[in-house]
């Protein structure tokens, strides 16, 4: 088994929710200070090296998704890494084992059709999709087949003490 990276929002001191900062720079929404600096780097060579990543993330499989701020109204964009499914693509809500979901579930499952960014076969393709969370027989497939590629999972359950959503994010 091996553990892949993970795109989480570090902890500020003394715990709770990291602060969500904008990145002027590119109007990415981040986590704690520094960390919208962090994804922001991360968006920028994503769109320029046709949706591939290196160093740490090197041919791990990322996605950037779209949602709409549910208190602020701007747009976000957070690099996530996703486990393909047919022409679906799972990602889940770990917050890296926050007992809290991330603000882009929350955003997203207020407003379930978005787009989100792919590689594609010429580059960066957008995508509709429309989001939902894997329940019962499917969660317990993908959360097998997820466990599989990234152990790191399993431990980021334990540290929630929350079930995980796995959204599955459906084209169209």
């Amino acid at each position: 088994m091996t553990s892949l990276p993970s795109l989480t929002c570090p902890r500020p001191p003394g715990g709770g929710d990291p602060a969500v900062v904008e990145d002027g720079a590119n109007g990415v929404a981040g986590g704690a200070e520094g960390v919208g600096d962090a994804n922001g780097a991360v968006i920028a060579q994503f769109r320029s090296g046709g949706g591939r990543v290196g160093g740490a993330f090197q041919g791990v499989p990322l996605l950037l998704l779209h949602t709409t701020g549910l208190r602020s109204g701007r747009e976000r964009i957070n690099p996530l890494v996703f486990l393909p499914e047919g022409r679906n693509r799972v990602v889940i809500a770990s917050a890296g084992g926050s007992p809290r979901h991330p603000a882009w579930f929350t955003n997203l499952m207020a407003a379930p059709r978005t787009t989100i960014e792919v590689a594609g076969p010429g580059g960066v393709d957008v995508v509709v999709v429309r989001a939902r969370v894997a329940s019962g027989a499917e969660r317990a497939r993908l959360w097998e087949r997820q466990v599989r590629v990234n152990a790191a999972v399993a431990d980021h359950q334990r540290a929630a003490g929350r079930e995980l959503p796995f959204v599955v994010l459906e084209p169209g």
